[in-house]
C-alpha cells in the first residue's frame, strides 16, 4: 500500500528478493491529492470505511449529482457547468379523438352463410398482420396458412469435438510485470503434502491447471507461503514472463469473480486478525464493498467464538456474495452461513453438538440468559395461556348465552306457529265434519301425500325411505270414482315412461267395465303426479314427505292453483308436524288425527292401551316397560301365569313392520320343565289361584333368568339389531312391551283397514291374511280377502276398537294386526288384537289398485271379493227376441267371486339391472298378464327407476288355491329369468314361494276337511 500521496515507500522483497513490487506514479500533486479510500487506515471504524466507498462510487460516476462538488472539494478540480441547450418542445393544444381508422370487418352475410366466398383482403388490411385478419374474421379461423417466406430458416449444426469439453482455459495474466518478476500459483490440482520452498527456486513455465493471484504482494516472505500451504494445502509454484516491460502498474480489475477463489480468510478461536496478509490483500481487492464484507465477517467471527470453533477457512468468493445477503437478513442462522466456509463439514458437526453454544468465553453468560429467557418466556406463556383461555371462556360464554338466546326465541316462535297450526287444523276438522256428507257426495279433490312422520333418529335407520313412502302408489285409484280428483304427491323423482304406465293403467277403466280393450278413457285432466322441489336440495337428510312439502314454495303454489275453487282435502299416511304446516298453506283440512294422538297411540304400549279400553281379547303381556329390572319382574310372573307359553316376544314402541321384535323360548330355562311339572300336579286352576306356591319357582327363574336372555334372545331383524344387546338397548330407551306368542304350530295373522269419517260413521274398507317369507315375525305380502276368521266376530272386535279410537279423536284411517289360532288345550279358535297403526296402509293401496282393475267390490262384512259377470259380444242386428232375452239374463247374472294376492315388499338386486321395457318383454313371452274380460291375471306396480330393485304385483283368480299358484309361478318366471347361475344375491322372491307352498299346502287340507263335512252332514240329514 501508498505511504502517502508524494512519494513511494520501499516494499520489502518476499521470497529471497524474487517477487518485486512495481513502482506506481501518482497522477496529482500533494496539494491537490486528498485522502485516497483505497488507503484507509486500519483502525477507523467501519462506518467511515462505508462512506468512503460511497464516495468512491460518486467520484467514478461522471453523473452522478455530487460528482463536480466533490471533485472541487477534494481535489481542487472545477470542471465546467453542462447546460442543456436542447429547446423546450412548444406546448401544444391537446387534441382528443381517435388515431386509429377503421379496419374491415368480415360481412354479415358471410358470418350468416359460410359457403359465400372469402371477401377481398386490402393491403391496408393486409399490413395489420395475419392475426389482426383471424381475429375480424376475414381469414376462417379453421384455415391452413403456409408462410412464404417462413419464419424458421433451417441449417446445419456445427458439430464440436468432443476432445473440447474437457481442455482448461490458460490461465489469464491480468496487469504487467517487469522482468525476473514472479507470480504465485495456486495449483487446484495438488494433493500431496505441502512441501518447503528451498533458498534457490528453479524457474519453470505455470501449471495449466491453476488460479493466478491477483497481487504480487499477496506473499510477503517464507513463512507466509508456508503457512498458506499448509492451509490450503495447495502448491505454490513461480511464473516466468518472457517480455520485459519498461515498467509494473497493477491494473484495475472488474472481474474479480474469475480469480477471487484464490482469497482464504481464517479465523483462529474465535479470533480475526486484521493484519494477516491474506485479510489486507482480500481486502485491497474488495475495497468498494468492505463495509458489507466486514459486518458480515464480525457477526460470523462473534458466532464462531460463541461456539467455540477453533479454526474455519472462509471462501474470499462465497464472503463477498453472502456479504450483499447479510445486509438483508441481518441475523442470518447456521445454515446461511455454512456454505461460506471451507471446511463446512468439520463445523456443522461441531456446531450441532448439544449444548456446544455454551462451550465459549461467554459460555455461562449466555447460558444464564438462555436460562433466564426460558423462564420469562415460559410465565409470559402461562398467563399469555391463561388470558387466552380466559377469553376464551368468555367467547364461548357469549356465543352460548347468544344461542340460548336465539333457541329460546326459535322454540317460541316454533310453539306459537305450531299452535296456529293446531287449532286452525281443529276448526278446518270441524267444519270437514260438518259438510263432510255434502263433500263426499260431490266434485271433489284428494290430496295423497303418503308420508312416514317417524321420529328422526328411526326416519335415518330406514334404508331407501323415499321408496318406502312411495310403495303406496295404489292411492291413484280413487280415481274409479267419477267424483273424484287426485293430486299424487311422490316423495321421489320419476321418469316420464313410469308416469305413463301408470296414466295407462289407470285408463283401462272404461275398457274395463265396457270389456272392450281399445276403450281407453284420457285421466290426465283428474291425476296429477308431483315432486317438491326440496326432495333434490335435502337427498340425505331423511326427511320424510311433509317436510319435503314443507320447503317447497313452488309446489305448493302449483297445488293451490289445481285446487282453486275446489272442495279439496287431505289425506296422509303417519301424520307429522309439518303436515298440519303444509294443510295451513294450502287451507284444506286433514282427513286423520292429531299428530300427537297418531304417534302416542301407534305405539305398541298405545294399541294395547286402546285394546284395553275396547275390552278385546289380547296376548297375556305387559307395556309400558322402560327398565331393565321391571323387564325381568314382568317376565318371571308372565311365565309363571302362562305356563304353557312357549315363546315370548319383545316388541320396542316406536318400530313398525316387525323390525323392533325379538323372541325367547322358554324352553332354554333350565327350570320350565320342572315348574310344568308342579303346575300339571296341582292343576291349572288351583295353580292360578294360589301363588303361594309360585315362590321357589319364582327364585329360580329371576336367578336364572337374565343369562339365559342375554344367551338365547334373539332379534328377528338381524340387519337393524345385529344382537341382542343393542335391542335390549333401544328396547329400554324407547320402552316397550312383552307379550305371549299363539302357543300353536298353525298361526295366522290378519291385517284390518278401518274407515272412521268425520261425522264418525266406521267401515271396514279392507281385510286380508298376511304371508310372510323370512321370519313369521315379518309380512311381505296379503291375500284378499280374509279366509281364517268368521265375518261376524271378525266384524264385531274391529268395531269395538274403532269405537275405542273415535272415543279418543282419532278419524281416517288406520289398520289393526290380528292373529288367531286354535288353542291346543280348548280346540277353540282364539282371535288376539296385537297392534295398531293410525295411517293408511299399504294393503288398502294395493286394494284400491285390484278393485279399480277388475271393476269389482270387496264387502268385509262378508269377506267376498265380488266382479260384474263376463260381458257378452252385442251382434249388430239382433234377429230373434230370443237372443235379446239372453242378453237381458246375461246382464242380471250373479257377481263371480275373485281372490287377490297382494305384495309390495319384492325385493330382488338383479331387478335393477333388467330395464322395465325389457321386464314386460319377459312377461308378456310368458304369458304374464291381466285378462280385462275374465277379470283376472297379474298387474305389476313400479315403485322407482333409479334402484329398481323393488316390484309391487298383484294376482287375481278365481279361487285362492288359483291365485296363489300364478303368484308363486310368476316370482319363479321372474327369478329364473333375472338370475345369474351359482350367483347369491339379496331377494325374499325364493322365500316366498316356499311359503306359499305351505299355505297351498293348508287350503288343500282344508277344501278336504271341508268335502268331508259336506258330505257327513248330507248323509245325516238323508237319514
Amino acid at each position: 500500500m501508498l505511504a502517502d500521496h508524494t512519494s513511494v515507500a520501499p516494499v520489502p522483497v518476499a521470497f529471497n528478493k524474487l517477487i518485486k513490487r512495481p513502482e506506481v506514479y501518482p497522477s496529482l500533486s500533494k496539494k491537490h491529492h486528498g485522502m485516497q479510500l483505497w488507503n484507509a487506515p486500519q483502525h477507523i471504524s467501519p462506518g467511515t470505511q462505508h462512506k468512503h466507498a460511497m464516495d468512491m462510487k460518486v467520484l467514478h460516476d461522471p453523473t452522478n449529482p455530487k460528482n463536480r462538488l466533490f471533485l472541487h472539494k477534494n481535489y481542487g478540480i472545477q470542471l465546467p457547468v453542462i447546460k442543456n441547450d436542447m429547446p423546450e418542445a412548444p406546448f401544444q393544444k391537446l387534441i382528443k379523438g381517435t388515431t386509429v381508422g377503421t379496419l374491415a370487418v368480415l360481412p354479415a352475410s358471410h358470418r350468416e352463410n359460410p359457403a359465400l366466398l372469402p371477401p377481398f383482403v386490402s393491403e391496408k388490411d393486409a399490413r395489420k398482420g395475419i392475426l389482426s385478419l383471424i381475429e375480424r374474421g376475414l381469414i376462417p379461423p379453421a384455415s391452413d396458412l403456409t408462410v412464404d417466406p417462413p419464419f424458421v430458416q433451417h441449417r446445419a449444426a456445427k458439430i464440436h469435438d468432443i476432445q473440447e469439453k474437457y481442455k482448461k482455459p490458460a490461465p489469464e495474466i491480468f496487469g504487467t510485470y517487469p522482468k525476473n518478476a514472479y507470480c504465485v500459483i495456486v495449483s487446484e490440482s495438488y494433493t500431496e503434502e505441502p512441501k518447503h520452498l528451498d533458498k534457490k527456486l528453479s524457474f519453470r513455465q505455470p501449471l495449466k491447471m491453476g488460479t493466478v493471484t491477483p497481487a504480487p504482494s499477496f506473499m510477503s516472505s517464507a513463512k507466509d507461503t508456508s503457512a498458506v500451504q499448509h492451509v490450503l494445502g495447495k502448491e505454490i509454484v513461480p511464473f516466468e514472463f518472457h517480455h520485459q516491460p519498461q515498467q509494473f502498474q497493477v491494473l484495475p480489475i472488474h472481474r474479480y469473480q474469475e480469480y477471487s477463489q484464490a482469497y482464504y480468510v481464517t479465523i483462529f478461536n474465535g479470533k480475526i486478525d486484521y493484519m494477516a496478509p491474506d485479510l489486507l490483500a482480500f481486502k485491497q481487492h474488495y475495497q468498494l464493498y468492505w463495509g458489507h464484507i466486514l459486518s458480515f465477517l464480525e457477526y460470523l467471527e462473534k458466532k464462531l467464538r460463541e461456539y467455540n470453533v477453533p479454526v474455519a477457512i472462509i471462501k474470499g468468493q462465497k464472503l463477498a456474495e453472502y456479504s450483499v445477503v447479510f445486509e438483508l437478513n441481518s441475523r442470518p442462522k447456521w445454515e446461511d452461513l455454512l456454505p461460506v466456509l471451507k471446511n463446512k463439514e468439520f463445523v456443522e458437526e461441531l456446531v450441532k453438538r448439544p449444548g456446544q453454544q455454551y462451550k465459549g468465553p461467554d459460555g455461562i453468560e449466555i447460558a444464564a440468559t438462555k436460562i433466564q429467557a426460558i423462564w420469562r418466556q415460559h410465565q409470559s406463556r402461562t398467563a399469555y395461556l391463561i388470558v387466552c383461555r380466559q377469553k376464551w371462556a368468555a367467547g364461548v360464554i357469549s356465543i352460548s348465552w347468544l344461542m340460548r338466546a336465539q333457541r329460546v326465541r326459535v322454540k317460541k316462535t316454533l310453539k306459537q306457529s305450531r299452535r296456529r297450526h293446531l287449532e286452525n287444523f281443529r276448526s278446518r276438522a270441524k267444519h270437514l265434519a260438518a259438510n263432510w256428507n255434502r263433500i263426499k257426495a260431490s266434485r271433489r279433490t284428494i290430496i295423497h301425500i303418503p308420508s312416514l312422520g317417524h321420529a328422526e333418529s328411526l326416519r335415518a335407520s330406514m334404508p331407501d325411505i323415499d321408496t318406502q313412502q312411495n310403495l303406496q302408489m295404489g292411492r291413484l285409484c280413487d280415481i274409479r270414482d267419477d267424483n273424484i280428483d287426485v293430486i299424487y304427491i311422490c316423495p321421489l323423482w320419476i321418469s316420464e315412461d313410469v308416469i305413463q304406465y301408470y296414466m295407462k293403467l289407470l285408463g283401462l277403466q272404461e275398457a274395463i267395465k265396457t270389456g272392450i280393450p281399445e276403450k281407453v278413457a284420457y285421466i290426465e285432466d283428474r291425476l296429477k303426479v308431483i315432486t317438491p322441489e326440496a326432495v333434490k336440495q335435502f337427498p340425505n337428510h331423511h326427511l320424510c314427505l311433509a317436510t319435503h312439502l314443507k320447503y317447497s314454495p313452488k309446489t305448493i303454489k302449483r297445488i293451490k292453483n289445481l285446487i282453486e275453487g275446489k272442495a279439496a282435502y287431505i289425506v296422509g299416511g303417519l301424520l307429522h308436524q309439518d303436515d298440519l304446516a303444509v294443510a295451513d298453506m294450502l287451507n284444506v283440512p286433514i282427513l286423520g288425527p292429531e299428530p300427537k294422538l297418531a304417534h302416542l297411540y301407534s305405539t305398541k304400549s298405545g294399541g294395547k292401551r286402546i285394546f284395553a279400553s275396547a275390552c278385546v281379547p289380547m296376548p297375556p303381556g305387559e307395556y309400558d316397560i322402560y327398565n331393565l329390572q321391571q323387564m325381568h319382574e314382568v317376565l318371571v310372573q308372565l311365565i309363571l301365569e302362562n305356563v304353557e307359553i312357549k315363546r315370548w316376544l319383545f316388541k320396542v314402541d316406536a318400530e313398525f313392520g316387525g323390525r323392533g321384535t325379538a323372541y325367547f323360548d322358554v324352553s332354554h330355562l333350565k327350570c320350565y320343565e320342572r315348574i310344568l311339572k308342579e303346575c300339571r300336579e296341582v292343576g291349572l286352576s288351583k295353580w292360578l289361584i294360589r301363588k303361594w306356591i309360585w315362590e321357589p319357582a319364582e327364585l329360580n327363574l329371576s336367578r336364572e333368568l337374565p343369562g339365559i336372555l342375554a344367551e338365547h334372545a334373539q332379534p328377528a331383524n338381524k340387519k337393524i339389531f345385529p344382537t341382542w344387546e343393542k335391542f335390549l338397548q333401544m328396547f329400554l330407551c324407547q320402552g316397550g312391551v312383552i307379550e305371549a306368542y299363539p302357543p300353536s304350530d298353525s298361526v295366522t295373522n290378519l291385517t284390518i283397514d278401518m274407515l272412521i269419517e268425520p261425522t264418525g260413521e266406521v267401515s271396514m274398507v279392507s281385510c286380508g291374511d298376511q304371508i310372510h317369507s323370512n321370519s313369521p315375525l315379518e309380512c311381505w305380502g296379503s291375500t284378499v280377502p280374509q279366509c281364517s276368521i268368521d265375518p261376524g266376530n271378525l266384524h264385531s272386535v274391529c268395531v269395538k276398537i274403532a269405537e275405542a279410537c273415535k272415543s279418543r279423536g282419532l278419524i281416517g284411517f288406520f289398520s289393526i294386526d290380528l292373529v288367531t289360532f286354535i288353542h291346543p288345550h280348548t280346540m277353540e279358535q282364539q282371535v288376539w288384537a296385537t297392534d295398531l297403526d293410525l295411517a293408511y296402509s299399504d294393503q288398502l293401496a294395493m286394494t284400491q289398485l285390484m278393485l279399480l282393475i277388475s271393476n269389482g267390490k270387496l264387502t268385509c262384512k262378508t269377506n267376498t271379493f265380488e266382479v260384474p259377470p263376463k260381458p257378452l259380444e252385442k251382434k249388430r242386428n239382433p234377429r230373434s227376441k230370443e237372443l235379446a232375452m239372453k242378453e237381458e239374463a246375461q246382464i242380471q247374472l250373479p257377481f263371480m267371486k275373485r281372490y287377490g294376492v297382494l305384495s309390495t315388499q319384492l325385493k330382488h338386486t338383479n331387478l335393477s339391472m333388467v330395464q322395465y321395457s325389457v321386464l314386460f318383454k319377459i312377461f308378456k313371452a310368458h304369458g304374464i298378464g291381466f285378462d280385462i274380460k275374465e277379470r283376472q291375471g297379474t298387474i305389476f306396480m313400479l315403485h322407482e327407476d333409479n334402484k329398481k330393485d323393488r316390484l309391487g304385483m298383484i294376482t287375481i283368480g278365481e279361487d285362492l288355491q288359483g291365485a296363489l299358484l300364478t303368484f308363486a309361478r310368476n316370482l319363479s318366471v321372474i327369478h329364473q329369468e333375472i338370475s345369474a347361475p351359482n350367483v347369491q344375491l339379496e331377494n325374499n322372491f325364493q322365500a316366498a314361494i316356499k311359503d306359499i307352498e305351505v299355505i297351498l299346502g293348508v287350503t288343500i287340507v282344508n277344501k278336504s276337511k271341508t268335502k268331508e263335512d259336506y258330505a257327513i252332514t248330507a248323509s245325516e240329514i238323508l237319514t
